[in-house]
């Protein structure tokens, strides 16, 4: 699976949404591939080049915004709350060996 964030990705877990998204993957033994992109909503000098920056996040999910999460069959939750509540509902289950 692959989580897409802005380029605050983990930072600030408890106030951000990007990092919020990361910790509750982190939270339930998720282990993700990691993909910053640039731009930002309150950043207005990215506006000329969000676009380009984030197509490929808008392809995915059909919008710019992130956090995203593109799960390994391609399905896509959108969202820190979404992410959080996917997490939070399909732990990664330990091995278990015999």
């Amino acid at each position: 699976m692959t989580l897409y964030t802005c380029q605050s990705g983990k930072s600030v877990p408890a106030l951000h949404p990007c990092g919020k998204a990361a910790k509750a993957l982190e939270d339930a033994g998720h282990s993700y591939d990691w993909r910053q992109v640039k731009g930002g909503a309150l950043k207005l000098w990215t506006l000329p080049s969000r676009a380009r920056d984030r197509a490929e996040v808008e392809q995915l999910s059909g919008q710019r915004a992130v956090p995203i999460l593109v799960l390994d069959d391609g399905a896509v939750v959108v969202g820190s709350g979404k992410i959080a509540d996917w997490a939070r509902d399909n732990p990664l289950q330990p091995a278990t060996g015999h």
